[in-house]
């Protein structure tokens, strides 16, 4: 017998490849425009990361590593985080990726019954990893006409005695959106209002197109877990290493390590790629960013001619523009079948994000437009 709490689980941003590989069996030819994996376009992982990573197999790192993470990783990531980010932690731990970071937060903070707060639109593991530990994922409203800022008004309106965790994704996916200095003091006041610990997802961290602020860097006595790690910035989404760095919460951050042992360690030769990543040069963020902004004008400037409302993204290589249907996620598998373009129907990142798709915008200008050109025909014969 299947557990409850897996059935019907759903990732939207992968569910979709099912139909689309159907269509590939069949001779057609995709354009895939629905992960955010950098190196499956024109960008790759930078050579000094590579090579750390081989020194570090061919120097006999392929040992179980410290569950936490090895001292001198874990001493670039502090000095990291200072200087980048204006912060500094009580603690860090590597994870595998990011998205482990997500799973220890919840498996620490969420019970049976308990709320988790989050964005709405948000990426789809906020949503089920809740579910996972038995818990309630409850959504916060991100206004589209304010840029896809949260409602703080909203946000104190979905607190209840049962919530256990706020989460800030910052920047954003899906929208691109990047969250105000004072913004994120709103969040942070209203958090510790309620005396309720912070998850701050900041893994485009260094892929914006304006300033942006680490929330991490504000707080003064609320509990805030912040998670990033190697996949976006340093253009390493398969090696799946990734941090979690802890303030003023030291029993979530024992919680957390109580896990991390239970898995062991990371993949040890990664990890110290990882600390090359964090030390080594940083040329290639400036040059990804201006790649990304081409494309993003581009991609807006499409959508805004052929009459479909797009708020212009400030980060990362999400466009999330709003369309006119009632089912989205027919909308995309009409659009998949009919012009072969895979991307993402908007209410699989949540309530909120009902009546819009989401589109990488990380392959060439010669990709997208041909993209754009199938889907501005669809819309106009829709």
């Amino acid at each position: 017998m299947v557990a409850e709490r897996v059935k019907g689980l759903k990732y939207a941003i992968r569910d979709v490849v099912l139909p689309a590989k159907k269509l590939e069996a069949k001779g057609h030819e995709i354009i895939k425009l629905n992960i955010g994996d950098p190196d499956q376009y024109d960008f790759d992982t930078p050579q000094h990361i590579k090579q750390a990573a081989c020194d570090a197999i061919m120097g006999g790192k392929n040992y179980y590593g410290d569950s936490q993470g090895d001292a001198p990783i874990l001493g670039s990531i502090r000095a990291w985080d200072k200087r980048v980010n204006g912060s500094e932690a009580d603690d860090y731990c590597i994870t595998q990726g990011a998205s482990e970071g997500v799973e220890f937060s919840f498996s620490a903070l969420v019970e049976p019954g308990a709320e988790a707060l989050v964005p709405g639109p948000n990426y789809p593991q906020y949503m089920s990893v809740p579910r996972l530990c038995d818990g309630v994922p409850v959504e916060y409203a991100c206004a589209e006409g304010d840029g896809w800022q949260p409602d703080v008004d909203d946000v104190r309106k979905k607190i209840s005695g049962k919530t256990r965790v706020m989460v800030v994704i910052n920047p954003n996916n899906p929208t691109g959106a990047v969250y105000s200095k004072k913004m994120l003091q709103s969040l942070i006041d209203v958090a510790g209002e309620h005396s309720l610990p912070l998850v701050s997802d900041e893994i485009y961290n260094l892929m914006t197109f304006q300033e942006s602020v680490s929330l991490s860097s504000l707080v003064k006595d609320t509990p805030v877990i912040t998670l990033n790690g190697i996949s976006k910035n340093y253009l390493s989404p398969g090696w799946r290493i990734g941090s979690m760095a802890f303030r003023n919460c030291p029993e979530i951050f024992e919680a957390c390590l109580a896990l991390g042992r239970n898995r062991l360690c990371v993949n040890e030769p990664c990890a110290w790629g990882f600390k090359a990543a964090l030390d080594g040069p940083q040329a290639h963020i400036e040059e990804t960013k201006k790649k990304l902004i081409e494309r993003r004008d581009f991609v807006v400037k499409r959508f805004g001619e052929m009459g479909v409302h797009c708020v212009e993204p400030k980060a990362a290589f999400y466009a999330f523009p709003r369309i006119d249907t009632g089912d989205d996620k027919q909308w995309v598998l009409d659009l998949l079948h009919q012009e072969h373009v895979l991307v993402v129907h908007g209410s699989g990142f949540g309530e909120y994000g009902k009546g819009h798709f989401r589109l990488v915008f990380l392959p060439p200008i010669e990709v997208l437009s041909e993209a754009l050109d199938r889907i501005e025909r669809f819309v106009k014969n829709k």
